[in-house]
């Protein structure tokens, strides 16, 4: 380790402990104009620009805010249960939480992606990763429901995801954590050449959004951070980020920090699809599941997949090379263009700017440095077309306005830096509160930005809030870079940890809304179109009840001859055919959360009732003046009852 690098190392260090114990002394001197009010002012009746789609972090979900106002909106179940309807807990939810380890309720979201269509946003899909059982989501942008999850096998810590390419071709995966591939009972301390990391290419429908791994690349075992594909010049490729390239398994704060430069890794995946068409590909036990929402049967469904097709890089020459990256780089970003490539090195004191079009020129001159693994390493000062100097400390991710400038956060001195492309010069910095992790620009990451508003995603609010015990909620903040200088203009909190986000016109998604499911429509096997369709059926102990619901009963509302030791299933349809009246149903006893329908759709929820007596039940969501009277009743007879089944409304 160089004294530079150790005199670096400690500043950050010195810093980073002062913000975290002290705070940030100038935050009485960054409160925005006196007209920042008005600027995020949303009058009543009046709608938002644009959406925002944030990352929940450990809550794994997804949370929709306005902007300007900063307004939450909704919360978007993921990967995680979420009682308020039933996610997870109803019937027909379950099978999305299915993976290779059983049924797992719970994970950690941290980048969601929008699709895109000639590297512009087009408000079709929302994609997010699940970190920690490696998994991506695919959420309808016109429900703003969860459709499609799929799991990602040979992989630990789902990081680097769901980053797509230009026109969401693919979306692109990489694992933080390397592991024995295929996995094997090995010493850890044998890590160095016999861990290793995967880069996943996830196909995905273009008519429907489905999604299926189409290859998967064995890299070295790094850690493989963040990723973003490539666009205009560099479509066709896609970077990751890696760091530990000292293949590191212990203390990596110390052993993951002694080179100077460690990877970005470029992926021509054109030549991979050609590698495929050849027969490259070996064919890899992989077991992983991919689970899908129809919103046509208003169920989920797991389908098992046992292999997945793998390319080596010594067997596939120009598949992939290695850009060395100043240092333990974090996030890798492209510019509008699709000529730069930027990296966040989280130790560097630069942020390095690499060139595709010199990267190409090097790779045809055979400009390497060595080689890893069959990986060509190509010449720092061949392929980078500068540095941006004094960025701050710790420099982590970078999105772009579309009028030519740059925008990076530096996580330590908790700032963001603003920098023109081309001649890479500091032009504007802003103090955020505190320790900025993501940042995100509307469209910052496509060949189309929005350049109007910046969100700060911070780590941590201090005494930004009202206290709330030794949890204080998680942060963002709204900057104005319309203008020539960045402008404060609003805190707001934020669900979960918001790592990363991203923003989209309203008017986008606006038009596309679903309202309602058409009752006609609706191929739920448990469905009733009327309540004439209404009845209850006996099989062996298990009862299904075909219940309906409208304003402002159930029928059936009195049930008599459920049994103990009954599995009784509610199958309830929502009658209703008009915009936001969902109806909302719970029953004393149930061991899961209640069901909240939509208008048009049916649920499940399994109720197994354990003792003797008579059980109400009732409407959740409030849906009119007579919400209090919307109720009913079962009674639940001894196992050896011989009580009639019997139901009836009125």
């Amino acid at each position: 380790m160089d004294i530079k690098f150790l005199k670096y190392a400690l500043i950050l260090i010195a810093v980073g402990v002062f913000l975290l114990l002290w705070g940030c002394p100038a935050k009485q001197q960054m409160v925005g104009d006196a007209d920042a009010a008005s600027k995020v002012y949303v009058a009543p009746g009046e709608y938002d620009e644009f959406y925002a789609f944030m990352s929940g972090g450990f809550s794994g979900q997804v949370t929709v805010h306005g902007l300007p106002s900063g307004r939450l909106f909704k919360t978007i179940p993921v990967f995680s249960q979420f009682p308020e309807n039933a996610y997870g807990y109803s019937e027909e939810s379950k099978p999305m939480l299915m993976t290779s380890y059983g049924f797992i309720p719970w994970d950690d979201a941290h980048h969601p992606e929008l699709s895109q269509t000639k590297a512009v946003p087009d408000g079709r899909w929302l994609f997010i990763n699940g970190n920690n059982t490696p998994r991506v989501a695919r959420i309808n942008l016109a429900t703003f429901e969860t459709e499609e999850i799929i799991e990602i096998p040979n992989s630990a810590g789902n990081h680097g995801s769901p980053f797509v390419t230009e026109n969401t071709e693919y979306v692109v995966a990489s694992t933080r954590f390397s592991v024995p591939v295929p996995q094997k009972d090995i010493t850890i301390s044998s890590y160095k050449g016999n861990f290793k990391g995967t880069l996943t290419f996830i196909k995905v429908n273009p008519a429907d959004g489905q999604m299926k791994i189409a290859f998967q690349i064995l890299v070295p075992g790094f850690d493989y951070d963040l990723a973003q594909g490539g666009r205009g010049a560099s479509h066709g490729w896609a970077f990751f980020t890696s760091y530990n390239s000292e293949e590191a398994n212990t203390l990596l704060e110390i052993n993951a920090s002694k080179n100077d430069k460690d990877f970005i890794a470029a992926v021509n995946w054109k030549m991979a699809e050609k590698y495929l068409l050849e027969g490259k590909g070996k064919d890899l036990e992989a077991v992983h599941f991919r689970n899908h929402w129809s919103d046509k049967s208003h169920q989920a469904s797991s389908e098992k997949m046992t292999k997945v097709k793998v390319l080596y890089p010594e067997e596939c020459p120009g598949l992939i090379y290695y850009l060395p990256t100043p240092k333990s780089p974090h996030g890798v970003d492209v510019d509008p263009s699709g000529e730069y490539i930027v990296a966040g090195g989280k130790l560097a004191a630069v942020i390095p700017v690499h060139s595709f079009s010199k990267m190409l020129q090097a790779i045809e001159n055979k400009e390497f440095e060595g080689e890893i693994d069959g990986i060509p390493i190509l010449n720092y000062d061949a392929i980078n077309a500068g540095e941006v100097q004094n960025p701050g400390l710790g420099p982590l991710h970078t999105e772009f306005d579309g009028k030519g400038y740059g925008y990076t956060s530096a996580f330590i001195s908790s700032e963001v830096v603003k920098w023109k492309i081309g001649t890479w010069e500091v032009v504007d910095r802003i103090q955020v509160y505190y320790s900025i992790g993501h940042l995100m620009i509307p469209g910052g990451d496509s060949g189309k930005p929005w350049g109007k508003y910046l969100v700060a995603l911070n780590k941590i609010t201090k005494d930004r809030y009202l206290p709330t015990g030794p949890e204080l909620c998680q942060a963002a903040q709204l900057i104005d870079i319309s203008g020539e200088k960045m402008k404060l203009l609003l805190d707001f909190p934020t669900l979960g940890e918001p790592h990363y986000a991203q923003g989209i016109p309203a008017e986008i998604l606006m038009k596309n809304t679903v309202k309602i499911f058409p009752l006609e429509e609706n191929q739920h096997p448990y469905a009733v179109k009327s309540e004439k369709e209404t009845r209850i059926e006996r099989k062996g102990q298990e009862v299904h009840i075909y219940m309906s619901t409208i304003r402002t009963h159930f029928s059936p509302d009195n049930i008599e001859g459920i049994k103990v030791g009954d599995k009784v299933y509610f199958h309830i349809t929502n009658l209703e055919q008009d915009w936001d009246i969902p109806h909302g149903f719970a029953v004393t006893g149930a061991q899961n959360s209640e069901l909240l329908i939509m208008p048009g759709q049916t649920k499940t929820m399994l109720w197994e009732p354990r003792r003797v007596g008579v059980f109400p039940f009732y409407c959740t969501d409030f849906c009119s003046a007579l919400h209090q009277e919307m109720q009913g009743y079962v009674r639940v007879s001894p196992q050896t009852s011989s009580v009639e089944l019997s139901y009836g409304t009125n």
